[in-house]
């Protein structure tokens, strides 16, 4: 008899926050990065302007709506597809095919999306606060702050702005990152050349960060540009010819700075996961 251990519904949200804590930073300068209507700096030298102008601190402006956020997103899209899995994987013989982790997948990031719209919204202005002149600047305190700031003088609906694009670019982030790694790590194990530990914990979550990278990085362009306007699109159809005009490049605007946050985030989300699981997962004996 072999013992197994499987997550907890939240330990999903807890990873996603160990995670944000440490590339929040690359975070705030891929918002930085993708808010210039001219490309004028590139990622390095965003963060020395960063830096110089506001200190170091600056670097971590808007953590706390980033942290409300895994907390609302990450939570909601990790307890979904790891819970249903687990529920299916249980009842039948062997891991899932792969195009049901995709559905699976779909299903619970463009949930998670929608659920966390709201701190989202206010974790791209927190963090894009500092460029504005000091006139425009909307100074939220802190995430609950910005929350109830927003609701209370643009009103509630303002709070879901882009939800439609938070909640696909949600679906295709899980795909890359839970369906991808999950698939990534079965097809490694099943080489035996490794056995579950962080080594093929790394190497599957790397695939998988850059799985995810490619396939939402269009989406996160456009949301990062709805929600952080003050009114100069009427809507998403609006916002993707805008984008548009600028060339098919302007969609992957970021790229290399999104990359180098999502697969860090991505490899440190699935370490810190597997490590919650593997130490204090729910215990099943086989």
């Amino acid at each position: 008899m072999t013992e197994k251990r499987m997550s907890r519904w939240y330990f999903g949200g807890l990873a996603s926050c160990g995670a944000a804590c440490c590339t929040h930073p690359l975070d705030l300068l891929k918002v930085h990065l993708q808010t210039q209507q001219e490309v004028k700096k590139r990622m390095v030298g965003m963060a020395i302007h960063v830096v110089k102008n506001d200190g170091v601190l600056a670097l971590y402006n808007g953590l706390s709506a980033s942290l409300c956020r895994q907390m609302s997103y990450s939570l909601t899209r990790f307890a979904i597809y790891e819970t249903v899995r687990d529920m299916l994987g249980s009842s039948s013989q062997g891991p899932m095919p792969f195009y049901q982790k995709v559905l699976l997948g779909a299903f619970g990031g463009f949930t998670g999306g929608f659920v966390g719209t709201p701190a989202d919204l206010v974790n791209v202005r927190m963090q894009n606060d500092m460029k504005l002149p000091p006139e425009q600047r909307r100074n939220y305190k802190h995430a609950i702050d910005g929350l109830f700031r927003v609701a209370r003088e643009e009103g509630v609906r303002r709070l879901f702005s882009g939800a439609s694009m938070a909640s696909s670019r949600g679906a295709l982030v899980t795909v890359g990152q839970l369906a991808c790694y999950d698939q990534a790590k079965q097809l490694v194990l099943g080489t035996g050349i490794m056995g579950d530990n962080i080594l093929t914990h790394f190497v599957s979550s790397f695939i998988a960060g850059g799985c995810a990278t490619f396939l939402c990085q269009p989406l996160d362009v456009l949301k990062t540009r709805l929600m952080n306007s003050k009114g100069e699109y009427a809507g998403v159809t609006h916002c993707l010819r805008e984008t548009a005009r600028l060339g098919p490049l302007a969609f992957y605007k970021g790229l290399v700075p999104a990359g180098i946050r999502l697969i860090p985030h991505t490899v440190l989300t699935f370490i810190f996961l597997e490590q919650l699981r593997q130490n204090f997962g729910v215990r099943i004996l086989s």
